[in-house]
């Protein structure tokens, strides 16, 4: 009785039963996801140490106790009657209330709530800390001053990948991870990348008069060319589409094109497909007012990470048959200063310019011919990627990712060390909170500084490609802090749209400069999706985790209002060109930049579900498919002999309906779910992170095409690749492909009623409707 009794003390009085202790032990593989639990129960601290408790101990010289107390008197007859009917009706309240747990289905309704209605309910092993209490703590963290110093700390003038500069700040980066108590391990990896050559020089030959610019670009094909000069503004799809409405004949010419607009590598792709022969880039004063003798620096891989090893790692071991990304340049491509190209475009003859272009008032004539010749080296290079690790309390092998480029071509200071300053500011800060505040993340949060960013995201590309399996079920977000500052009028996110409600609560909550208004009223302006958002260009680092791996990815920063940052891959990028972009307020933004960054990180590791948003993918597929609609009945209109009346739409329209009664299935799977059972949080999350990875076409070869994304990735395969072919088709386009189209159709199709499907869960909920 005495046992009893103290039993069902206990229950009543929410004592502790057991203790959960998760361990996250370092797979060299790449997959941190074992967990080690052990539970300890009252009853096994009640047993004494023969390992019986003493109510049943037989050697005991004392009499019964039954026997000694109680005689068969009415009084005492009533008492045992009494506690029998009592333990009774405690026994049946107990069996039924279990019985009735199993019936009610585990539900978690906190995912529905408003970001701004955050509750404070705690399950499992990880108390919730209140949502204001966490910012509060995380906001009294960060300071300008702790950020002057990081900078001090982080700047270094040469620091290119693989060179001694690049490792000693990536061994300065590990131990401040270390300092901070978390787990560090790095990541190595031997990439091929272009360098300008050691002896000689690249050159070309115009008017009889050589010139060699000290610039270069990475990945150009090498050789020597001779053709006539032709001015093509951008170098975009659409100026050349103008000269080609113009009939001039592009093959074999050199293209003369600004920089802006597109990447280096887009602009020579461009000119690939007009049969140019070699692209010179050059800075437009127009565009940018540094000195006219200012030299560029880029690559023009079509693509992210080492384009010798497409699809799979550059891993030392690695024993793969010698091959090469489709994305590589074909041509030759080459960077000159503002004065060597005033002097090209002042020789120039042939058509007047169109006028929406202004400026340069000749295009150039077949007798305009330059001379090219690059002569850059292939090189391979050791490369380390440095992280560390704050471990989840509840889920610590789902982890969101936060990295910043550490390598430069020069100096560097916006492009790599303000988002390394930010990086380890984070890790300070949140491994503070969870070490000396209580504060428990039920997630892991990983800190990656990359190496080789400036050749293509090389360093996150491999470490993707190297442990892909794991990742894309364990990963559930990427945050990039590349380029955070540059500017401070200004500000632009590029993000999965899962994100959005993400970045728009942490707009809401971060300060703009010098203002007590939000980010989202001084940059939103009534609406922020308009004002704020923008496209996520394969150049950024956060692209390949979205379009390659499948895992929903932000990047954001300060820019300037009017104007990019014009320092951006040269020698100029420096602490002091900087400041004149921000009005002398580098460390200021760069705390403002951290606790928007923060938030969000903070947001996916705190809250029971994660902040995911399913619907908005819902509006982003039913407009492409209405794009498609109505490009599909235009070619069987004009061109019916291509498309014929039986191919119809309602697959898609179908598969479309499929995922938005998917996803507000699960919505409403979420309303009705209980924050007690953490397994059941832990399966709807698991729901909300293939949504992403399904998006992947599984169609396309990882090699030939890495970024499957149907709706945000490159290639035939995507839903814009769809509209595009449906364009040519309607052209007459002597490359379009009706067959082939009907194929890529019908692959994009079954690629989003399998994400549908996924999302729906059981096997037995799946949508028939196909």
């Amino acid at each position: 009785m005495d046992q009893a009794r103290s039993t069902i003390s206990k229950i009543f009085n929410g004592e502790p039963h057991s203790y959960t202790r998760f361990n996250l032990t370092q797979n060299m593989e790449g997959d941190n996801s074992q967990v080690e639990m052990k539970l300890s129960t009252d009853a096994d601290e009640e047993v004494g140490e023969n390992g019986v408790g003493d109510h049943l101990n037989h050697n005991s010289n004392r009499k019964p106790y039954v026997a000694q107390k109680f005689g068969r008197t009415p009084k005492n007859l009533c008492f045992m009657v009494a506690a029998t009917l009592l333990i009774f009706i405690i026994g049946y309240l107990i069996g039924y209330l279990v019985h009735r747990k199993k019936e009610v289905a585990p539900r978690c309704a906190a995912s529905v709530v408003p970001f701004g209605e955050t509750g404070t309910h705690e399950t499992g092993a990880a108390p919730l800390m209140d949502w204001d209490n966490v910012t509060k703590l995380f906001t009294k963290k960060l300071s300008a001053s702790k950020f002057e110093s990081a900078f001090s700390d982080f700047s270094i003038n040469n620091h290119r990948a693989g060179s001694p500069g690049d490792e000693a700040l990536g061994n300065k980066v590990l131990n401040r991870f270390k300092e901070y108590g978390m787990n560090t391990w790095n990541d190595e990896h031997y990439i091929k990348v272009q360098d300008p050559p050691a002896s000689g020089s690249n050159r070309f030959t115009f008017n009889e008069q050589e010139q060699q610019p000290k610039g270069f670009l990475s990945y150009s094909a090498n050789g020597t060319v001779t053709g006539a000069v032709l001015y093509a503004y951008y170098g975009q799809e659409n100026d050349f589409r103008m000269l080609q409405d113009r009939n001039i004949n592009m093959s074999g010419r050199v293209m003369l094109v600004r920089a802006g607009k597109i990447s280096f590598a887009e602009k020579v792709a461009n000119a690939a497909k007009m049969n140019a022969s070699a692209v010179l880039i050059y800075p437009d004063t127009n565009d940018y007012s540094f000195g006219v003798n200012t030299e560029l620096f880029g690559h023009v891989h079509m693509g992210s990470g080492d384009p010798y090893t497409p699809g799979f790692p550059s891993f030392n071991h690695t024993q793969f048959p010698p091959v090469q990304s489709s994305g590589l340049s074909k041509i030759l491509a080459q960077t000159i200063t503002t004065r060597m190209a005033e002097n090209i475009l002042k020789e120039l003859g042939g058509q007047s310019v169109p006028q929406e272009w202004g400026g340069i008032t000749k295009l150039g004539e077949e007798k305009d011919v330059i001379t090219v010749e690059v002569n850059n080296v292939l090189a391979e290079k050791k490369i380390h990627n440095v992280f560390g690790v704050i471990k989840g309390f509840v889920d610590p092998d789902r982890y969101v990712v936060v990295g910043a480029q550490r390598d430069a071509w020069g100096p560097g200071f916006a492009s790599s060390t303000v988002g390394t300053s930010v990086l380890v500011e984070l890790a300070r800060a949140i491994s503070d909170m969870v070490k000396n505040d209580g504060f428990k993340p039920r997630r892991s949060i990983v800190f990656a500084s990359w190496s080789a960013g400036e050749y293509g995201s090389v360093g996150a590309t491999e470490w993707l490609e190297g442990y892909l399996s794991s990742l894309s079920m364990n990963a559930f977000s990427y945050i990039n802090l590349d380029g955070v500052v540059k500017g401070r009028n200004g500000f632009k996110v590029a993000a999965s749209p899962l994100m959005y409600s993400l970045i728009e609560s942490a707009l809401k909550e971060g300060k703009a400069p010098k203002s007590d208004v939000s980010l989202f009223l001084q940059y939103g302006k009534g609406n922020w999706e308009s004002n704020v958002l923008e496209p996520l260009k394969m150049e950024n680092a956060a692209y390949p985790f979205l379009a390659f791996s499948g895992i929903p990815s932000v990047s954001f920063g300060f820019t300037s209002e009017n104007s990019n940052y014009q320092y951006s891959g040269t020698l100029l990028d420096t602490r002091r060109m900087l400041s004149m972009a921000t009005s002398n307020e580098v460390p200021q933004m760069a705390e403002i930049a951290a606790q928007f960054a923060g938030h969000m990180v903070l947001r996916l590791v705190h809250d029971h579900l994660l902040q995911l948003d399913l619907m908005k993918y819902d509006k982003v597929i039913r407009h492409n498919v209405a794009q498609i609609n109505m490009k599909v009945k235009a070619v069987q209109r004009l061109q019916p002999q291509l498309l014929p009346k039986t191919l119809t739409m309602q697959w898609l329209i179908s598969a479309s309906g499929s995922y938005s009664r998917a996803s507000r299935g699960l919505a409403a799977d979420i309303q009705n779910s209980d924050l007690e059972d953490v397994e059941m949080c832990r399966i709807i999350n698991d729901r909300i992170m293939t949504v992403e990875r399904n998006f992947l076409s599984q169609y396309v070869s990882p090699r030939e095409s890495p970024f499957r994304h149907i709706l945000l990735g490159s290639g035939p395969h995507t839903l814009k690749g769809l509209l595009n072919h449906l364009e040519a088709l309607r052209n007459d386009n002597p490359e379009a492909n009706a067959n082939l189209f009907r194929n890529q159709f019908a692959l994009a199709t079954w690629t989003i009623q399998g994400c549908a499907n996924s999302l729906a869960g059981d096997i037995w909920s799946l949508d028939n409707e196909i």
